[in-house]
């Protein structure tokens, strides 16, 4: 059975358009997805600490037979393989990907929370969210294009994106 589930992708250190590239392309190689939707490429502040180079973020809305926990297994290898170290909340980072939602299913586990308990108040996911999937709820907090719409674009500049548009596994 497949699954539909938001991630979220971001970085700002070791050259983060081809970590972000990179990481859409490994996420898309993965056996259980079956397809990939990706928005642009998006350059954000930081946020939270402060003393640290601008992000580049990025949204995929994907098709999966993993489940939830599966999934989150998935995206923490292949931060490990892009070398993610957990020094400290916020910190720079070379990979960071977080699942938004997941088959629109709430989760309180300590793990995994879905939806993600932020992702709502950051526009640097809404944007792109809104830009490949526009109606996409997030819980009660309304759509994608709403949230977007309400947060705003303040220090967020879309960039151009060759991966934009659908992947297929394999």
């Amino acid at each position: 059975m497949m699954n539909t589930a938001v991630i979220a992708f971001g970085s700002n250190l070791e050259n983060p358009i081809a970590q972000v590239q990179n990481a859409l392309a490994a996420v898309a190689a993965l056996p259980q997805i079956g397809s990939l939707k990706t928005s642009s490429l998006y350059r954000s502040a930081p946020v939270g600490y402060a003393e640290q180079p601008d992000f580049i973020n990025a949204v995929a809305v994907v098709e999966t037979s993993y489940a939830a926990l599966e999934l989150l297994q998935q995206l923490q290898q292949i931060e490990q393989r892009f070398g993610r170290q957990r020094s400290f909340r916020n910190a720079p980072r070379t990979l960071d990907l977080d699942i938004i939602d997941y088959a629109q299913t709430a989760s309180n586990a300590p793990e995994l929370q879905l939806p993600h308990p932020r992702a709502h108040e950051r526009s640097f996911v809404m944007l792109p969210l809104a830009e490949i999937a526009p109606d996409y709820p997030i819980a009660h907090f309304g759509t994608a294009q709403q949230l977007a719409a309400k947060l705003g674009n303040a220090g967020i500049e879309k960039l151009p994106n060759p991966f934009s548009g659908c992947l297929k596994a394999q």
